[in-house]
């Protein structure tokens, strides 16, 4: 391997191979619907598409069903963009709600919903065009692949199979591990048997990777933010100005290691 090639690449999976954007608005309006009881259960039809543009807003899973409340209540999405810390606190205290209480609604739809209709769940998933064959060409030049990820590794798993792409469980750490992405990297480079290692790591979210970035034994993994994910134009200019990380695009990432610097 050269400098311009990693030995490990490690990858997020929603956002950077796969985007879940429909199973994301389904379940929430699911939710929102069980939460505040909506007189129509069918959704406005331009709701999914004003989600889909504000979904890099979301940090954790509970705030799905509040954004969709957020929209349904017509809070300007310049505002939701801009505001959305201030904004998620104030939605849960005018409406006696807790996130603990609307996670575990979300979380509990989307287990009856898998165990129910598995086959349906996973179809709502694409994958990113090009981004399976990249790993496909990645596995077969004998990098070491490895998906971080906050999704179940058993769901990665699943969809990863539905394309003809078997990943070994080993290679997936999914919402099961209990770990902050920094730290799995820094397992990723312990475990590693081929010396000097290089370490590229391809998330979505700016904060993953500034978190990354804080870690002062981490001074050596290559961070890469992929435009194509969950993240907003201020997000991208943001690592843009940031020496430390590289702002990947979809085609960029088709391409050869080299074109990726």
């Amino acid at each position: 391997m050269t400098a311009s090639s990693p030995t490990i690449l490690a990858l997020d999976f929603d956002g950077v191979i796969c985007d879940g954007l429909i199973e994301y608005f389904e379940v929430a309006w699911r939710a929102y619907c069980q939460i505040w009881s909506p007189a129509n259960t069918t959704p406005p039809d331009d709701l999914a598409l004003r989600f889909y543009r504000l979904r890099p807003v979301i940090e954790t899973g509970w705030e799905m069903p509040v954004l969709i409340k957020a929209l349904v209540d017509e809070v300007p999405e310049e505002k939701i963009l801009q505001e959305w810390v201030n904004i998620t606190p104030q939605i849960l205290l005018d409406n006696n709600l807790q996130a603990k209480e609307i996670g575990a609604k979300l979380d509990n739809l989307r287990d009856k919903w898998i165990n129910t209709d598995l086959d349906g769940w996973l179809s709502l998933h694409r994958f990113y065009p090009g981004v399976l064959e990249k790993i496909k060409v990645t596995v077969a030049n004998e990098v070491k692949l490895y998906i971080v990820t906050t999704k179940e590794g058993r769901f990665v798993q699943q969809l990863l199979q539905r394309e003809g792409l078997n990943v070994p469980p080993a290679a997936i750490f999914g919402k099961e591990v209990k770990r902050p992405k920094y730290e799995i990297l820094r397992e990723l480079i312990h475990v590693a048997n081929q010396k000097p290692v290089s370490l590229w790591f391809v998330e979505d979210r700016l904060k993953t990777l500034q978190l990354v970035q804080q870690q002062t034994d981490l001074g050596n993994v290559k961070l890469f933010l992929a435009d194509w994910g969950y993240n907003t134009q201020a997000e991208r200019k943001s690592a843009q100005d940031d020496p430390r990380i590289q702002v990947l695009s979809l085609p960029q990432f088709a391409k050869d290691f080299s074109g990726w610097l």
